[in-house]
Parts: C-alpha cells; sequence; structure tokens
C-alpha cells in the first residue's frame, strides 16, 4: 500500500470562528470600523453577520431597493441602525468607513465606484463586475482615491489554498500542463420554472433594481437568487460558481490572464425561461498550460476521485463530488475544492501500450500521497478586508487580482455567446481582430442609471 500522509488544521474550527479574528490594534489606526451593508439578501446578511463578529466592527447602515430585506436587516442589525433605499444617500452618511456590496453583479460597479469617490472602502462579493470594462473602472476608482477594495474571492484567505500553490510551484507533482475546474449541480427537470410577467411585489423599487441594465417588465424570475441565469445581470455558471476556482487557478499556478479562449454548450435540457447555458465547456490556452472548464445544471455528481470519510464541497452521496480543480503533472495530480485537497501520486515508469506500471509491481510512486482538511475561509477573508482598511495595506484579493480573475469567465461566456475563438491582449484589455465580440466588453448603461 502507498504512503499516506495526513496534514490536520492546526487550528480546527477556529478558522471561521469568533476566536479568529482577534488582533491586536494597529498603531496609528482608528481601532473602530462602521460598516454599511448594501444588498440585503442572504449572502450580503451572511457576510455582515462574520463582520460583526470582528472586534471594533459595528454595522451601522443597511441599504436594499426591496423593503422587506431592508427591514430584516435593520432588525437584525439593531435600533442604531440607519436604512436606506438608495445607496447615494447612504454613502452621504459620515461616519461610514466601509461598505459591503451584496447586490446583484450588474450593480457592483456603480456602487463600488461611488463608495470609492465618497472615501468608503469596499469589500464587494464576487464576481467583480457585470462586464470587463466595469471591473476596469473600478480599478481605477479604488486606485485614484487611494482606497482599500476586496473582492469576495474567499480562497485567496484560505490557508490550504496557499499550501495547494506551494505543492505545485515547488514542483512536488512535477510540471502541470493540464488543469480542470468544474462545477456541477442538478436543477432538472424544471430549473428555475417559467413565470409570466406580473406586478412587483409591495416594497420593490424594480426600476432601481434594473439600474443600468436594460428596463423590462418585472418577472419573478429576474430577481432574487434566481437573476444570475440571465445575461442582464450576470453570467451564470462561470461567473457564479467559476470565479471563486478559476481565481483560484490562477493564484496556484501564478498567472494572470489567458491567451485565449474558446467555448461551446446551451440550454439544452431545461425548459425554463433562463438564459445562460445548462452546460458549458471552455477552454482556455494559458501560457505552458490548458485549463478546461466545465459546468452543467443537469449533474451533479462532477468528477474526481474520492476518500472514505473525509468531507467534500457541497457534496449529496458519498460519490458526487461536484465542484472542484484538478492539476495534473507528472508525478501526481492535486484535487483542490473549497474545503481540503489530495494529492494522487503517479505510478513509477511510463504508462500507455507496451508499458508497465511499475507500482503493480511495489516499484512505488512518483510523490507522496497527502491529504489536506480545510475550511471555508469567507470568515479569514473578511478579516483581512478590516485589518487592510486599518493598516491601508492591499488585501488578499485586491480589486486588480479580482478584476484579472473576473475576466476569465467573462472571456468564456464572449466566446459562448458569438461561437468564436477569443484572442486575448491582457495587457490592453482588448480582444484581438473581432469587433464583434470587443461589443460584449461592455454595454451602454441605462439612463438615468449610466452613473460611472
Amino acid at each position: 500500500m502507498h504512503r499516506r500522509q495526513f496534514i490536520q488544521r492546526a487550528a480546527g474550527t477556529a478558522l471561521v470562528s469568533a476566536a479568529a479574528f482577534s488582533t491586536g490594534k494597529v498603531t496609528g489606526a482608528n481601532d473602530r470600523v462602521n460598516v454599511a451593508l448594501i444588498g440585503c439578501g442572504g449572502r450580503g446578511r451572511a457576510d455582515a453577520d462574520l463582520l460583526r463578529q470582528i472586534p471594533g466592527v459595528s454595522v451601522v447602515a443597511v441599504c436594499d431597493v426591496f423593503e422587506p430585506h431592508a427591514a430584516a436587516a435593520k432588525a437584525w442589525a439593531g435600533g442604531g441602525c440607519q436604512t436606506y433605499s438608495d445607496f447615494r444617500n447612504l454613502l452621504e452618511q459620515r461616519d461610514i468607513d466601509a461598505v459591503l456590496v451584496a447586490t446583484p453583479d450588474h450593480w457592483h460597479a456603480a456602487v463600488t465606484v461611488l463608495a470609492c469617490q465618497s472615501g468608503k472602502d469596499v469589500y464587494v462579493e464576487k464576481p467583480l463586475a457585470h462586464d470587463i470594462r466595469e471591473g476596469r473602472k473600478m480599478v481605477e476608482a479604488a486606485r485614484r482615491y487611494n482606497r482599500v477594495v476586496q473582492t469576495g474571492t474567499q480562497h485567496r484567505s484560505a490557508p490550504h489554498i496557499q499550501q495547494a500553490t506551494d505543492i505545485v510551484r515547488s514542483g512536488q507533482i512535477g510540471p502541470v500542463r493540464f488543469v480542470r475546474v468544474w462545477n456541477y449541480l442538478n436543477m432538472s427537470p424544471d430549473g428555475i420554472g417559467r413565470a409570466a410577467d406580473s406586478a412587483p411585489p409591495a416594497g420593490l423599487d424594480w426600476d432601481f433594481y434594473l439600474g443600468p441594465a436594460p428596463k423590462v417588465p418585472f418577472n419573478k424570475n429576474r430577481f432574487l437568487v434566481t437573476y444570475r441565469w440571465f445575461w442582464d445581470y450576470a453570467g451564470g455558471m462561470a461567473t457564479d460558481y467559476g470565479t471563486h476556482r478559476l481565481d483560484s487557478v490562477h493564484q496556484i499556478m501564478g498567472v494572470d490572464a489567458p491567451r485565449s479562449a474558446v467555448a461551446a454548450g446551451g440550454r439544452y435540457e431545461l425548459k425554463d425561461g433562463a438564459e445562460t447555458p445548462d452546460v458549458l465547456q471552455i477552454t482556455y490556452e494559458y501560457a505552458g498550460f490548458v485549463l478546461s472548464y466545465e459546468a452543467s445544471m443537469m449533474n451533479d455528481h462532477g468528477c474526481g476521485g474520492r476518500t472514505p470519510g473525509k468531507q467534500y464541497y457541497l457534496t449529496r452521496t458519498p460519490d458526487d463530488r461536484p465542484h472542484g480543480m484538478a492539476f495534473y503533472g507528472t508525478k501526481g495530480s492535486l484535487f483542490v475544492d473549497r474545503v481540503g485537497f489530495e494529492v494522487y501520486p503517479e505510478p513509477q515508469g511510463e504508462s500507455g501500450p507496451g508499458a508497465v506500471r511499475s507500482a503493480d509491481a511495489g516499484g512505488g510512486f512518483r510523490t507522496e500521497r497527502v491529504e489536506f482538511a480545510g475550511a471555508d475561509a469567507t470568515g479569514l477573508h473578511l478579516k483581512n478586508f478590516i485589518d487592510c482598511v486599518r493598516s491601508r495595506q492591499k488585501p488578499a484579493a485586491d480589486v486588480q487580482i479580482g478584476h484579472r480573475s473576473t475576466i476569465v469567465p467573462h472571456l468564456g461566456n464572449i466566446a459562448f455567446r458569438t461561437g468564436h475563438k477569443i484572442l486575448w491582449n491582457a495587457e490592453r484589455e482588448e480582444i484581438l481582430g473581432d469587433s464583434e465580440a470587443a461589443t460584449l466588453l461592455d454595454r451602454p448603461a441605462r439612463k438615468p442609471w449610466d452613473l460611472i
């Protein structure tokens, strides 16, 4: 039997506990940080709850265009919390140091840019922006106004992702020339269903919700959680699920941008009112390796090996592995997800026609079997943001990092929507030789919501 090496978490569950948030006072820093929540849905309130566990942090204002969400957030935050329906009015509140942006994707850029202009630091959920040029405006605003802007790609603060980075860059699994990223879930047969247009629910400012997106009648599928399956507001599986893992590929492989992207897929099986594909495969070429991204909304098995008794991210059975990344080296394969990783070693000798796997004859393996049990790092990522608000250092997922990583799924979606192979000039942030594809780098914002 080959050797197994088990690496245990030194801190246990403290990675996401309140104890992990304790920090010494930074010399010259204001110990009190007042935060406002903009976008009071489930993810926003979950992030804000973790923020409030950090010593010296208070949630002093909340904002949502849907009054029931704003009221629920205010009730959670307490009597001293101010409530707004227009984030621009919230930004005028002078005691706010930072804002947490958890709106639908199509509002991320405008809120972030105006928050930077008003002197607020920003934690903005992933994906950074609705389109590539919006993301560039966010980077420019952060730099122009000297603001701390953290992208909510919390893998950047996960110790086990850093350890996976060390494994690949040290050569422990050999040269890596092929990487896979996958996101699987099963929404068959009905997906999000079909819904007729209707009047907006009480307490919703539908025009404000649409904001810079095209004006359309209210439809419940375009609101709340299911908005992510419509191009007007988001980018489907690739930007929602894929952004985290594509960002981790950049971190682990030490790269910033692909050279090209080509995609295939469609809305094949789910007979609902959504627009983004239910099956999508994107192939990216980077300098020195190929990255394959795949997404399915009809099956949640995913791919990859399983170790009995080990916890994996969002599994439903003993066998499925619906989300992850795999780095294939000549000495072994590294499989990573949000809560851990494993190295599967390659046997000594060669494989293929006529070759003999010497491990079968006791010849051993090219590297060691490694397993690591990690944890979701959202709490650590928010703590990193607050630390940087106080110290004025760049955060773990600085806006520039978030922008470069969010470009990747956007390019894949552009390749899918045009049917073209996309050639990317990362230095100029331009699509080469394809004027049709270049039109999808941004979109005209609807007036009067063209705020940036």
